[in-house]
C-alpha cells in the first residue's frame, strides 16, 4: 500500500450523516487508510440508515459507533477519548441538519458530542440537494460555522442523486483529501512565530459627537488574527472601534485614533517575527477638537486637517528582519498602485483589493491580488474573509 507523507499515521474520526452519499465515504475511506492514516467511524443514526456499520467496519476495519450509549468493549472508546485521539474530524457526507446542529452547539448523538468536545481540526464536506444548500438557513449555518472556527469545503456542482442538477454533489475523494490534508499542514504552519495584526478604522474627533473615519468593519484583520492562532502563531491584534468578538486565544488591544494605534503597534510589534497592516487608518485628523458639540447654523464651519501619523511606513524603515505586510484598497490601477506602495512602504508582501459592494469594507467576501516583493503575484478570487485571510498567512509563511 502506498503511503504519503501528511496522511501517514494521521488519526482520522470519519463522520457520516444522513446523505445518500453516505456510500461513498466508505471508498474515501480506503483511500485515506491507503495513505496511511487512522480511521475511526462516527455515525449518525440517521446516516447508518443510508449504509450499514458493518459495511464500514468491514471494508475499514475500523472501530465504528452509531449509538453514544453503547458501551463499548473498551471504554475508552468514548466520544471524549475520540475527540483527544483525532487529529482531524472529517463529516463527510455532512448534511444540512448536521451542520445546523454543529452551528447551534447541539450535541445529541455521538458525532456531535464528539465535535463538541475535540481541539482538532473538523471539516464538513456538504451534499445535500441545491435547493437546500442554498436555503438561508443553510447557508447562515455554514458561515456560522466557519466564525466559530470549522472549516466547510465547497461542493462540486453537477447531476445530484435526486436527478436534479445544480451545486451540492459530494466531491470527488482526491478533492476531499487535498483539503483535509491543507488543513493539516495549516495547523502548525506558524508555530513558534508571534505576530503583531492591525484591524478596523481609527476615528479622529472633530467635536464630541461628530469624528473622521471610514467604513471599515475590521471583519479581514480579525480574519486574519484568528486564522494565525489556528496555524499555532501567538497573536497580538491591534483593533479600532469594532463591533467584533476578539478571537479565541488572540490578545487584543483597543484603539481609536491613529497616534493610539501606533502606539500601541510600535509597543507591541517589538518582538514578533511579522506585521500585518489590516487597519484602515485614517489618513487625516483636525487640528482641533471642538470642546462642546459644533450647533449646525447659516455659517459652515471650516475644519483645518493635519496627515495622521503613517505607522505602515514607520514600521518599514525599522523592520529589520520582520517581515511587513500591508493592504492597498483601490478604485483604480489596481496592480499598479498596490506595487508602488509596497516598494515605498519596505513592504515584503501587499495584498490588493477593489472597493465594491461584494469587496473591501463591511463585506463578508473579498477578492485580492497577492503581491510579493519578489515580483511574484497572485490572484484570489471572490470567496469569505476567513478563506483569503487562511491564503495570505499561507503565502506570508513562504516568506518564513
Amino acid at each position: 500500500m502506498r503511503k504519503l507523507d501528511r496522511l501517514n499515521g494521521t488519526k482520522i474520526v470519519l463522520g457520516v450523516s444522513g446523505s445518500i452519499a453516505a456510500y461513498k465515504s466508505v471508498s474515501l475511506g480506503r483511500e485515506l487508510l491507503r495513505r496511511g492514516a487512522e480511521i475511526r467511524v462516527a455515525m449518525t443514526p440517521a446516516g447508518a440508515k443510508f449504509v450499514s456499520p458493518m459495511t464500514f467496519g468491514a471494508a475499514l476495519s475500523a472501530q465504528v459507533v452509531v449509538d453514544q450509549f453503547d458501551i463499548p468493549a473498551n471504554y475508552s472508546a468514548n466520544h471524549i477519548s475520540w475527540a483527544r485521539w483525532a487529529d482531524i474530524i472529517l463529516v463527510a457526507p455532512a448534511t444540512a441538519n448536521i451542520m445546523a446542529k454543529v452551528a447551534s452547539g447541539i450535541a445529541d448523538d455521538f458525532l456531535t458530542t464528539t465535535i463538541l468536545a475535540t481541539n482538532a481540526p473538523v471539516a464538513f464536506v456538504p451534499a445535500m440537494n441545491a435547493a437546500m444548500l442554498k436555503n438561508p438557513a443553510t447557508q447562515r449555518n455554514m458561515r456560522a460555522l466557519e466564525e466559530l472556527g470549522y472549516y466547510v469545503m465547497p461542493p462540486d456542482s453537477g447531476e445530484l442523486a435526486c436527478g436534479e442538477t445544480g451545486a451540492g454533489r459530494f466531491p470527488d475523494e482526491a478533492k476531499i483529501i487535498a483539503f483535509a490534508e491543507s488543513l493539516l499542514v495549516e495547523k502548525n504552519l506558524l508555530s513558534g512565530k508571534k505576530i503583531l495584526i492591525t484591524a478596523g478604522p481609527t476615528r479622529e474627533s472633530i467635536d464630541p459627537v461628530r469624528f473622521l473615519s471610514n467604513a471599515s468593519s475590521g471583519k479581514m484583520g480579525f480574519a486574519l488574527a484568528d486564522a494565525a492562532h489556528r496555524m499555532g502563531a501567538e497573536v497580538i491584534l491591534v483593533h479600532g472601534p469594532v463591533d467584533l468578538p476578539a478571537p479565541y486565544g488572540v490578545s487584543s488591544i483597543a484603539a481609536t485614533t491613529a497616534a493610539e494605534m501606533r502606539d500601541a503597534a510600535l509597543k507591541s510589534e517589538k518582538n514578533c517575527d511579522a506585521v500585518i497592516m489590516a487597519a484602515a487608518v485614517a489618513d487625516f485628523a483636525p487640528t482641533q477638537t471642538a470642546r462642546g458639540k459644533i450647533k449646525k447654523g447659516e455659517k459652515i464651519p471650516a475644519i483645518e486637517l493635519v496627515k495622521t501619523p503613517d505607522i505602515l511606513a514607520e514600521l518599514g524603515k525599522k523592520k529589520g528582519k520582520k517581515i511587513l505586510v500591508g493592504f492597498a484598497l483601490e478604485t483604480e490601477n489596481l496592480v499598479q498602485n498596490a506595487r508602488k506602495k509596497l516598494a515605498e512602504k519596505k513592504l515584503d508582501m501587499i495584498i490588493a483589493n477593489r472597493v465594491s459592494p461584494m469587496t473591501g469594507f463591511g463585506t463578508d467576501t473579498n477578492e485580492a491580488v497577492i503581491i510579493s516583493k519578489n515580483g511574484k503575484q497572485r490572484k484570489i478570487p471572490l470567496t469569505t474573509k476567513r478563506v483569503l485571510a487562511r491564503e495570505i498567512l499561507i503565502e506570508m509563511a513562504k516568506i518564513f
